[in-house]
């Protein structure tokens, strides 16, 4: 298996990504933190840092105020999350695990910590939104996460975490409480979207391996 902290991805086609400002945390209000599931625990903005950092890699520590900037990958089908930011309205921005490599903004996400929800918020480096779940919406694309939001409320913070054994992260949103999956065995445009739909981590399609981008 592969270890999250053995590969740091090249930010070389990122450095012209402008972040947005950070947002206040009383945009919405947050769901009380979920209890982590057996062998699962939860990763804070320190340890996320310390896991993802590649011990052959030479890169400044970030700014407290700065966000860790990562790709993650399926461990379902091994793709890379992509936002898909050329698809039309109303699945403009939806998050999709189907890159075979590392490419650039399309896969990069900038994770904001919040301490006093002790939730992340993630900003996708391809079009500087904020990922939301759309709870509101309909049929199999219920609860579809998309980087569309400009501010972060309830419906952009998730709980990450973090199984040691196992090398693998796992999502979940704080809107609904439940955990993100990759649906695997959609078809169409919505092949290996990402949905917050699972009531626990039942295995690989809830899992995700991080990467840090240097």
């Amino acid at each position: 298996m592969r270890r999250t902290t053995s590969v740091l991805l090249s930010l070389s086609v990122l450095v012209a990504v402008t972040g947005l400002a950070v947002p206040a945390a009383v945009a919405a209000p947050v769901a009380e933190r979920p209890t982590a599931p057996a062998g699962w625990e939860a990763v804070d903005a320190s340890e996320l840092a310390r896991v993802t950092d590649a011990a052959e890699a030479r890169r400044a520590p970030l700014a407290a105020a700065e966000p860790e900037l990562l790709a993650l990958q399926s461990v379902r089908n091994n793709r890379y999350v992509a936002t898909e930011v050329n698809y039309p309205a109303p699945n403009t921005g939806v998050q999709r695990a189907r890159s075979a490599e590392f490419g650039g903004s399309w896969e990069g996400f900038a994770f904001r910590w919040d301490e006093a929800s002790q939730t992340y918020a993630l900003r996708s480096l391809a079009n500087n939104r904020y990922v939301a779940v759309e709870k509101n919406y309909t049929g199999s694309a219920q609860n579809v996460l998309r980087a569309r939001s400009t501010s972060v409320g309830g419906w952009e913070r998730f709980v990450l975490y973090y199984n040691e054994s196992l090398d693998r992260y796992a999502l979940q949103s704080t809107l609904n409480g439940l955990f993100v999956t990759m649906e695997n065995g959609y078809t169409g445009s919505l092949q290996y979207a990402l949905r917050a739909r699972s009531a626990e981590i039942t295995g690989s399609w809830e899992e995700f391996v991080l990467y840090g981008i240097a």
